[in-house]
């Protein structure tokens, strides 16, 4: 005869008829990821784009923390409801898949793209930005910020495709400051987390 059969159990809570309270599980915030996916491949692009740094880092980095990680961001996105960051995160990471993809494709010979192409590549990206502004703009003033500064960016590569390459710098500049907006949003979520308060605050949205 084994000791277990002599040994009484304690009745579990549910066998005792009480009732078992399940502490809410926590989920993450996608967008920490989001943000710095797209705010670090931002970032790097326009290093190349003032001549900083060559193409190489741009292209694997994009594909895999601008494109794959952002796009899992915005797929979380979607299970919380929030269809603002699931359209966000989700399209511009699509953008750095196939903007990696265009120019892994001129390198290679394989489907190429003449720069004419690519222009109005980015002319499309510039008219999905623009609808993205107006509703960025109603969520708070940081990330209206970066969408401006986005959009901007867009308008300024636009007029390097098909008017002056000077403007390919311009945009370098000022996308580096929607870049270092789009870390400051990765970092007010992850602090507000990590201290319980807002630390850096995104300020009261611009459309009411």
């Amino acid at each position: 005869m084994s000791v277990s059969v002599l040994v009484a159990k304690p009745a579990s809570p549910a066998e005792a008829g009480q009732t078992v309270s399940h502490a809410p599980l926590k989920h993450g915030n996608p967008a920490v990821v989001g943000l710095a996916g797209f705010g670090l491949s931002t970032l790097l692009l326009q290093f190349h784009n003032v001549g900083w740094v060559d193409i190489g880092p741009v292209v694997w980095l994009g594909l895999i923390f601008g494109g794959v990680a952002q796009m899992i961001a915005g797929l979380q996105e979607m299970k919380a409801g929030n269809n603002f960051g699931y359209s966000a995160f989700t399209s511009y990471g699509c953008f750095w898949i196939s903007l990696c993809l265009i120019l892994i494709g001129n390198k290679t010979g394989l489907f190429t793209v003449s720069e004419t192409d690519i222009g109005w590549y980015l002319v499309a990206w510039t008219l999905y930005t623009a609808i993205m502004t107006i509703g960025a703009m109603r969520i708070s003033r940081v990330l209206g910020l970066i969408f401006i500064t986005l959009l901007t960016g867009f308008v300024l590569l636009d007029l390097a495709h098909f008017a002056d390459h000077i403007f390919t710098v311009i945009a370098g500049y000022e996308l580096m400051v929607c870049a270092g907006l789009a870390l400051y949003g990765m970092a007010h979520a992850v602090f507000l987390d990590v201290f319980g308060r807002d630390v850096l605050p995104m300020g009261k949205p611009f459309l009411r």
